[in-house]
């Protein structure tokens, strides 16, 4: 049988370029060579698209200096007459073409990734990809968006009130009227359109509010609040079902942080003494049930396809859904693999399972 050729894509223009890195080095690192013709294309913070190098160790999640790809003259293109040919352009203007692609594997984060837009490009191209489509990938990446989706498909989230940046600038104490009806702190202050807890904040005390505010605003021109709930962070993993079956959703993990306020960008990804990951995490049978229903549900809302990872909180008052990440961090040491492989599906298979997704797309 022939290989695929598969152009595995990473890097960005987000916050989180390095954490797309991160991801790629692990899908490097463990997918079935016999099976595929990697090809690896990075995209710089500037959006240059370019020749990236087949090697694992080179993109890997480390403390300090993390990874980001570089613009070092060549360049790659992809055909946009349907032929999906995609060519190298060496700095010294010399072509050559690297084949025709079977399967695209977008692993960007945040937006310019994550967010539908590079989806949609995709599209244009007529290349399939893995994970979810253009509207899934917008609603996902867009708090307010996915909550009022969830809301509507009478999934619980976390009580909250979106801010629009010139409403905050025009008239602040609207917005801070608005912010007190979800009653007492903390809070927690999010941009709209931002992961891996990038220019979050949590707000103890309301003279914390402005300085919160501004941080999500660098990040955003619209922010989430919500309100802080007690309990326990938990997760599970979703990826589609093949054919007209249902998704299949994964065991339960929880993430218990000390150390820190909350689960913040250093805890996620520089200081993992602060972070235990527990997999499976206690829950009885009634509980995981309930919480597999609850994530299928949000997976269906959205219209996702490939994969998702669903973020609860477990409180007295049961479960809220607090987001859905429509790219989960894909490194062998991720939640999302990691609770996959609880679930009894390997690393390398579970890569097989959305490639495969992604060529059979209904």
């Amino acid at each position: 049988m022939a290989k695929l050729n598969l152009v595995l894509l990473f890097g960005g223009r987000s916050s989180e370029h390095s954490i797309s890195c991160a991801t790629a080095a692990g899908v490097l690192g463990a997918i079935d060579r016999s099976k595929y013709n990697v090809i690896p294309v990075g995209i710089t913070k500037q959006g240059v698209f370019v020749p990236a190098a087949d090697d694992a160790a080179k993109w890997a999640l480390r403390k300090g200096n993390l990874a980001t790809v570089t613009d070092e003259g060549s360049r790659i293109e992809f055909a946009m007459d349907g032929s999906r040919e995609i060519t190298r352009l060496d700095i010294t203007g010399a072509r050559s073409s690297l084949g025709q692609i079977d399967v695209v594997f977008p692993v960007l984060h945040g937006p310019f990734g994550e967010d539908g837009t590079l989806q949609g490009y995709l599209e244009l191209l007529g290349l399939p990809y893995v994970g979810n489509g253009v509207l899934a990938s917008a609603a996902g990446m867009d708090k307010e968006f996915t909550k009022a989706l969830f809301e509507s498909a009478e999934v619980p989230v976390t009580p909250h009130v979106v801010i629009h940046q010139r409403d905050w600038l025009s008239n602040p104490g609207a917005s801070l009227d608005q912010v007190a009806k979800l009653g007492e702190l903390p809070l927690f202050v999010k941009p709209a359109r931002a992961g891996s807890s990038v220019g979050v904040s949590k707000v103890k005390e309301m003279a914390e509010f402005k300085a919160a505010a501004k941080l999500a605003f660098e990040n955003d021109s619209k922010l989430v609040v919500e309100k802080g709930l007690v309990g326990r962070e938990v997760e599970c993993a979703v990826i589609s079902g093949r054919g007209a079956s249902e998704p299949r959703v994964s065991i339960a993990g929880e993430i218990v942080v000390t150390g820190r306020d909350f689960y913040d960008f250093e805890a996620k990804y520089q200081d993992e003494d602060s972070v235990d990951l527990i997999i499976p995490a206690k829950l009885t049978d009634a509980e995981l049930n309930e919480m597999q229903g609850i994530a299928r549900k949000a997976f269906k809302s959205l219209g996702c396809e490939g994969l998702a990872r669903v973020d609860f909180f477990l409180t007295a008052d049961g479960f809220f859904v607090n987001e859905i990440n429509t790219m989960p961090g894909f490194t062998p040491l991720s939640m999302f693999p990691s609770l996959w492989q609880a679930t009894g599906i390997a690393y390398s298979d579970l890569i097989d399972e959305l490639i495969y997704l992604a060529l059979n797309k209904n």
